[in-house]
């Protein structure tokens, strides 16, 4: 049968004939141990198997060097270019990361942030997720003292909390000019759910272009969505019978828009000639979808990185969380053919 048992110090210390705070210090690199001292104690602890048990010596010191991250989901090329660039700028800082998936439920967003608490992350990091309204679940952190900061997704009204957005409402202008300066005149919006902020601020963005321009707005010309798979193929088919067809479309991100110009294809429709489309996140797949889509670059591993600084910094007590405020990054329309009617435009 095999010997589970963890091996402590003690073993070593055994094995060796000295006592366990020697084994400490050595493992330590303590200068108290000499170099040929240390030399063996690391080669019976490698032999033994020994792990050093860091979760509970950085408890000692008031501190895990753990990062928590709560995103709504994972299978998304945002989301990824975010954790990239959160574990680039931890891992230089020498903190780990538990990262969890909401999976779009404010239910299992709350069991995520009651994980983290008991794993006592130094800091956390929150997108929110769809249908996410009653926010106390975050309170154990803040009576703590623990720093949130939230990203992309975020909720304005919280005390004491960082938020790192780009200007949604500027993107959603200007990804609907783009579409009324190519001739469009009956534009589409397909977005997800308008409790979440980057949802509701590029609606706010398609209004003021269509008011801009001196084209009406009609509610429904709005589409809310889950902007899932299946949820892209039935809007797409429910766009290609409509009659009359509209003449543009502004999707809230790129996999729903090139799923929804397929759907539109197989029904016969021409992009850009019919309808033109744009998207959102500059996804992979605006670049290999044909035609290739005019997106709003989201410069995701940017945003992760400035979000990992941020939180680090004040960790190590170089910037101060006392009072809420807003980052905004730099995000750009790119143009692609899924939209160019006017290509001197």
């Amino acid at each position: 049968m095999k010997d589970t048992r963890e091996v402590t110090i003690y073993d070593i210390a055994r094995q060796l004939h000295i006592s366990p705070a020697t084994v400490s210090r050595g493992l330590n690199n303590h200068p108290a141990v000499s170099k040929k001292t240390r030399q063996k104690i690391l080669e019976v602890a490698q032999a033994l198997g020994y792990r050093s048990n860091t979760f509970a010596s950085n408890l000692r010191r008031q501190h895990t060097n753990t990062l928590g991250v709560i995103v709504p989901k994972l299978n998304s090329h945002f989301v990824s270019s975010v954790l990239a660039g959160i574990e680039k700028v931890a891992n230089e800082a020498g903190y780990n990361l538990i990262i969890s998936q909401s999976l779009e439920s404010a239910q299992k967003e709350v069991a995520n942030a009651n994980t983290m608490f008991k794993s006592r992350v130094d800091g956390l990091i929150v997108s929110l997720a769809f249908d996410t309204q009653d926010l106390s679940h975050f309170n154990p952190f803040f009576k703590k003292g623990i720093p949130v900061i939230f990203f992309d997704r975020v909720e304005q009204s919280l005390p004491s909390s960082t938020h790192i957005i780009i200007d949604n409402e500027k993107a959603g202008y200007q990804a609907t000019e783009h579409l009324i300066q190519q001739g469009c005149r009956h534009i589409l919006h397909i977005t997800g759910n308008l409790t979440r902020n980057v949802y509701a601020d590029r609606l706010k963005g398609y209004q003021e272009a269509l008011k801009a321009y001196g084209l009406p707005f009609h509610e429904t010309d709005v589409i809310v969505s889950m902007l899932d798979e299946k949820s892209a193929w039935e809007t797409g088919r429910q766009i290609a019978n409509m009659h009359p067809l509209p003449d543009g479309l502004f999707v809230a991100n790129d996999t729903f828009a090139a799923i929804c110009m397929q759907a539109l294809k197989e029904k016969g429709i021409r992009v850009p000639d019919d309808i033109a489309i744009v998207g959102f996140n500059d996804d992979l797949v605006s670049r290999v979808v044909e035609p290739p889509l005019t997106t709003v670059h989201y410069p995701g591993q940017e945003m992760g990185e400035l979000v990992a600084r941020h939180l680090i910094n004040h960790l190590q007590g170089t910037v101060p969380l006392t009072h809420t405020h807003t980052i905004i990054i730099h995000s750009e329309l790119i143009v692609r053919q899924s939209s160019l009617r006017n290509p001197q435009r």
